[in-house]
């Protein structure tokens, strides 16, 4: 089989995987026994990932670019795809995080116990993954939209498998509005592409002059459509419910793989000019730097966990587009070191949050599973109930705090070399502040992820024990400890990584990147995370044979002064970041509910702390209420009483011959 591989053209695989991914949750639809059925999509998925992940590799590496056009009767140009390192790099999170997601699937929604929603669930899963295949492989507008909507569906189905719950389908409902109005704001870029070009075909990178074509609005509605997909700032108010409220499986595909279409959707779309102005890269770096901050300080101050592992990845879509603004801005000066920097880091932190993000939510599918709850105030312990997932979980919130060893710090490494490295030269005045900003999202990440940590893996359970216990079997910590140890891996030895980055960056600029060893000492950066990584997992050893040949002493801890001190006294999320939060009260503007504690002897009160997405509850939401009260008197006009409509249509017919005349 291998060798059949190695003889195959890599775009022709990856080709057949889409087919196969999009078949692979038929088997359970039809077969009428639904844990066979689930069993041979797994197996299928498993297969078209392999399949997949082999021929984007082999495109990577072998700097192929292949092109197809398919016969079909649409009056919209040739159907034309075509697999390039730029595509090749967006497909492996795609083929990696399905193939783990459909085996997480068989222990985290089994369909045994999920008769009415497993098939539909396992079927549109497949068609997601293959959705967002197909619009990295198009090259035809009208193919890229028919994938799109594809994917937008097939995603709103997935988020709404507990459709009972209103929340869910409030979630829905905003997920729905959201991405069709960044769906229209794609066509018009479409439409207006096909005004300049003549044709819906993608044209040639580097063809089109922005002085003569309506570049701006081309790049706007670029930056409005595909930003709604990433969860740019402003345009992110649909994430943190849809995130929340899909299984996590579902949510694991969304967060690692789905908010990456928009920023290949922006990244094509870009590619197609030549010179870039320099505005279009100041503009992403702001709202890269926007959606960084305010994205992390979200995240910190949420209570469920999953909303709060939603917001971060605003944050890290944050920095991916930093990243991108930054290389454009090198583009439009002719930086190319400051160019190679930011694209490199932009697109190898693409790549490691595609492997920590699913892994962290996969752990939380878990945590979920043997608490019945996704508030984190409600638990604690769990490391000694689950103590495999609590390493898995520690592996992603070191990697996505950016902290070596793991691979989360290499990419943000790049960043800092370029904003302020010695081997930048003359660095653009816009970049001075990025530097600093990024040391405090990092600093606020770690804040929020040691909350997160520490107050569901240790001390003890808030709430009593946890009675609704499913500790995860293999088949939920095989996708787990696999994508750990990628994180693992990539983090101490990102060579083999950067390997795979490198063509993309190549393919994506007009001119040619600067050679990385050049600008970072990337052999010093592999010694040093080898040497740390080493010392940790030796120290852990270590610790593990101490502690098994040494008795266990047990015995009270201090009380801090309290005669009978209980669970309830441990800090919660909440009180832990309260003074963090606090600082941001713009951006999170948070309701604290209760009264105050008064007197000796206090009554029991009750309080409560409700975080609110500011844009969302304070711009978006009176907008549409606005909207609403000033277009009532429409629905006056909508009786049904046929003689009045008919008298509408002649009063108009009648106003129509007096204008014309």
């Amino acid at each position: 089989m291998e060798s059949a591989l190695e003889g195959a053209d890599p775009a022709s695989q990856i080709l057949a995987a889409i087919v196969l991914v999009a078949l692979s949750g038929v088997p359970g639809v039809l077969a009428r026994r639904f844990v066979p059925g689930q069993i041979l999509a797994a197996g299928m998925a498993a297969a078209a990932s392999l399949l997949g992940l082999t021929g984007a590799i082999r495109t990577l590496l072998e700097h192929r670019t292949t092109a197809f056009s398919l016969a079909w009767t649409l009056p919209f140009g040739p159907a034309d795809l075509a697999v390039d390192p730029l595509s090749a790099l967006f497909l492996i999170p795609v083929f990696l995080v399905f193939g783990c997601g459909s085996l997480y699937a068989l222990g985290y929604w089994p369909a045994a116990a999920n008769r009415s929603t497993e098939p539909a669930l396992t079927f549109f899963y497949g068609i997601l993954a293959a959705a967002m295949a197909g619009l990295v492989v198009a090259r035809n507008g009208v193919l890229f939209l028919m994938a799109w909507e594809a994917m937008a569906l097939s995603a709103w189905f997935l988020l709404a498998t507990e459709h009972r719950d209103p929340a869910v389908r409030q979630a829905g409902i905003v997920y729905l509005a959201a991405t069709h109005a960044g769906t229209a704001a794609l066509f018009v870029l479409f439409c207006v592409l096909r005004g300049v070009t003549g044709s819906f075909v993608f044209p040639a990178p580097h063809s089109l002059d922005p002085a003569l074509v309506p570049a701006t609005v081309l790049f706007l509605a670029a930056l409005a459509g595909f930003g709604a997909k990433a969860g740019i700032m402003p345009l992110h108010i649909w994430l943190p419910a849809a995130h929340a409220s899909a299984p996590s499986h579902v949510s694991a595909l969304m967060s690692g793989v789905m908010l990456k279409m928009g920023l290949y959707g922006l990244v094509r779309t870009i590619s197609f000019f030549a010179p870039v102005p320099l505005w279009w890269g100041g503009l992403i770096l702001v709202l890269g730097a926007v959606s960084a901050l305010a994205g992390i300080v979200l995240a910190a101050s949420q209570r469920d966990l999953k909303r709060l592992l939603a917001c971060s990845s605003i944050e890290n879509i944050g920095i991916i587009a930093l990243g991108i603004g930054t290389a454009l801005v090198g583009e439009a000066t002719g930086n190319v070191p400051l160019y190679t920097l930011g694209m490199t880091g932009a697109l190898l932190h693409l790549l490691n949050h595609s492997l920590f993000k699913p892994l962290l939510f996969f752990g939380a599918g878990a945590v979920i599973h043997a608490t019945g709850t996704r508030e984190m105030d409600r638990m604690g312990g769990l490391a000694r109930l689950m103590p495999r997932s609590a390493l898995f979980f520690l592996v992603g919130s070191v990697a996505i705090c950016g902290l070596p060893p793991l691979n989360g710090f290499v990419g943000e490494f790049l960043l800092y070399a370029g904003f302020f490295g010695e081997a930048v030269a003359d660095p653009v005045p816009l970049l001075a502040l990025s530097a600093p900003l990024l040391a405090v999202v990092g600093g606020i990440a770690t804040v929020s992820f040691v909350k997160l940590y520490g107050v569901i893996f240790l001390g003890v359970p808030r709430c009593g024990a946890h009675h609704h216990s499913h500790l995860p079997d293999w088949r939920m910590g095989a996708p787990m400890g696999l994508l750990a140890l990628l994180c693992l891996a990539a983090g101490i030895a990102p060579g083999p990584v950067l390997s795979l980055v490198e063509p993309a960056v190549g393919a994506f600029g007009m001119v040619p990147p600067a050679p990385l060893e050049t600008l970072v000492p990337l052999g010093w950066l592999t010694l040093g995370a080898g040497m740390l990584g080493a010392a940790v997992i030796l120290s852990g050893l270590l610790l593990m044979f101490r502690l098994k040949r040494t008795p266990a002493a047990r015995g009270t801890t201090w009380g801090c002064g309290y005669p009978a001190p209980s669970p309830r006294m441990q800090y919660t999320g909440v009180s832990f970041a309260d003074s963090l939060v606090r600082q941001f009260e713009g951006v999170v503007a948070a309701r604290r509910e209760g009264p105050a504690v008064a007197g000796f002897f206090p009554a029991p009160v009750l309080f409560r702390f409700v975080p609110t997405e500011t844009i969302l509850e304070r711009v978006i939401m009176p907008l549409f209420r606005v909207a609403g009260f000033s277009f009532a008197f429409l629905r006056r006009l909508q009786h049904g009483r046929l003689h009045l409509y008919m008298l509408y249509i002649l009063t108009t017919l009648f106003l129509l011959m007096v204008w014309a005349h």
